[in-house]
């Protein structure tokens, strides 16, 4: 083929058509034309594709085609088979044969009590035994229920069957011609029939097909499609293994943690004694002040309204409290995060080396960190803060590196060229264009670290997330409502203040 374009004419048509199908080349020139020529949704029925459905898409390579009428006529035929022979009453029969077991036993029980002359207990024992009489009826009735539902159900898989059948017919044609299109720009495109695509879709559907049909249609199925045969012969012997494994850390890099626990300890302990010890009146002064400076009047008022929240329901102290560790993480966490960013922006290789450890970072259960920071660190407010910053550091990661790869080529070649040195093109060029991206990785950060708050009180971090924590234990709505309100007022003035001041300085404002 040695025009990529888009041809016209019909004669064009046809002998690109037939060199891209191969097979039946006439009747797919004719569809193809009869959809180009539709603005809207074009009425092109292909038999072959309504009877064999996913096979034909493997034959034609349409993938996407082949795996969505896969799981489509699945569902549809399981439906046929639940109600064909599906029993569907089965759970509720075990559950009624089983309450009449217990029925039994009761009864049997009221008959030696009353022999021994325990009128009381025998009444107490026919009481239960009354109880389960009951919700024995119930299962039968229920198993009954759902017996008779075996025909609309299977009526409801014979619709959805054809439904989907007629939209593989209308859709199937539709489809090709877009792969159509796709090998016009991309000559590697499969065309023709591929039987070895065929074999191996039939393999897949083969597969697929009758262990799902036969696990929710068959009402004890056997154990081996279940579940997976080998379960805990590896699972205790990993586990011991990584206890170890643990343990050795511990003890033979115990300096470093400790080392790194005093770290942490020194910036939470200075902001402990800037927000806790000093004054509430100076505290909230100086607050108010630095939001007016720095990001309005509209931002300060704000501030003194959620301070004020904060004092008259007595949530000043633990506020401050969680503050302090939210200050300890964000710093932390902006300290190391953003000249990985701005690393990680201008080295792609190293990125693609860091994202793997990012991904780990940011997708693992939060829980999940507690772990190793017990472990290795203990319990405490340190470790707290340690576990918020493995969570919250990524964003400002990702996006400081995103900022920096979005800087256009052309301006830092316009700075290079009016003599810019690396470190000026860093910080007067590189570094402004990305703080849109950076700030938004800064705000991302400190939402992160007061999602966080509440877990690090597992673990003894306290704060807010110790007085939510308790409202979780002892049901206690309100308690837990009122502490809620006071982590969301502290997140909105610190981000709010952040980021007013950043628009002030970029004009916005």
């Amino acid at each position: 083929m040695t025009d990529t374009g888009l041809e016209l004419g019909p004669k064009s048509l046809d002998s690109s058509v037939g060199e891209f199908v191969k097979e039946n080349s006439d009747y797919y020139s004719t569809e193809f034309a009869k959809i180009q020529g539709k603005t809207g949704f074009a009425w092109s029925w292909n038999t072959m594709a309504a009877i064999f459905g996913p096979l034909w898409g493997a034959l034609r390579g349409l993938w996407g085609f082949f795996w969505t009428f896969l799981v489509l006529e699945l569902f549809a035929l399981v439906q046929i088979g639940r109600g064909l022979w599906g029993d569907l009453g089965a759970s509720q029969m075990a559950r009624w044969e089983r309450l009449e077991g217990l029925v039994a036993k009761r009864q049997q029980q009221a008959k030696e009590l009353l022999q021994q002359g325990d009128n009381e207990g025998a009444n107490a024992a026919l009481n239960v035994a009354g109880n389960l009489r009951k919700a024995a009826d119930n299962a039968r009735d229920a198993a009954e229920a759902a017996s008779s539902e075996a025909v609309t159900i299977l009526v409801v898989g014979l619709v959805l069957l054809v439904i989907v059948k007629v939209i593989e017919g209308f859709y199937a044609n539709v489809n090709y011609e877009k792969q159509y299109l796709r090998w016009r720009a991309a000559p590697e495109v499969q065309t023709g029939l591929s039987w070895p695509s065929a074999a191996f879709g039939s393999f897949l559907l083969l597969g697929i097909w009758p262990l799902t049909l036969y696990r929710f249609t068959v009402s004890k199925p056997d154990a081996l499609v279940t579940e997976f045969p080998i379960k805990k012969q590896f699972f205790t012997p990993t586990a011991n293994w990584l206890e170890g494994g643990f343990d050795w850390l511990a003890v033979e890099f115990g300096n470093v943690f400790k080392g790194v626990t005093a770290a942490i300890r020194a910036v939470l302990d200075g902001l402990e004694v800037i927000l806790v010890a000093t004054p509430w009146p100076v505290v909230m002064l100086v607050i108010v002040v630095t939001a007016w400076r720095l990001a309005g009047p509209r931002v300060a008022v704000f501030s003194a309204a959620a301070l004020a929240y904060l004092a008259m329901f007595g949530l000043w102290e633990v506020s401050m409290i969680t503050v302090a560790l939210l200050g300890a993480a964000a710093f932390l966490c902006l300290l190391f995060g953003i000249p990985l960013g701005i690393w990680f922006g201008k080295k792609p290789r190293a990125y693609t080396i860091a994202l793997p450890v990012l991904d780990f970072m940011q997708t693992m259960p939060a829980f999940v960190y507690l772990i190793p920071i017990i472990a290795f660190f203990g319990t405490g407010k340190p470790p707290g803060v340690l576990a918020t910053i493995i969570f919250a550091m990524p964003p400002v990661i990702r996006l400081t590196a995103l900022g920096m790869r979005q800087v256009p080529e052309g301006t830092k070649e316009a700075a290079v060229a009016f003599g810019c040195t690396r470190w000026q093109l860093l910080t007067n060029v590189e570094i402004p264009l990305a703080m849109p991206s950076i700030m938004t990785g800064i705000n991302q950060t400190i939402l992160m670290c007061l999602s966080m708050v509440v877990i690090a009180s597992l673990i003894g971090a306290g704060g807010l997330g110790a007085n939510i924590l308790e409202a979780l234990q002892y049901a206690a709505k309100g308690q837990g409502m009122l502490a809620g309100l006071a982590i969301l007022f502290c997140a909105m003035v610190i981000d709010r203040i952040i980021q007013g001041m950043y628009r002030r300085k970029t004009g916005q404002a």
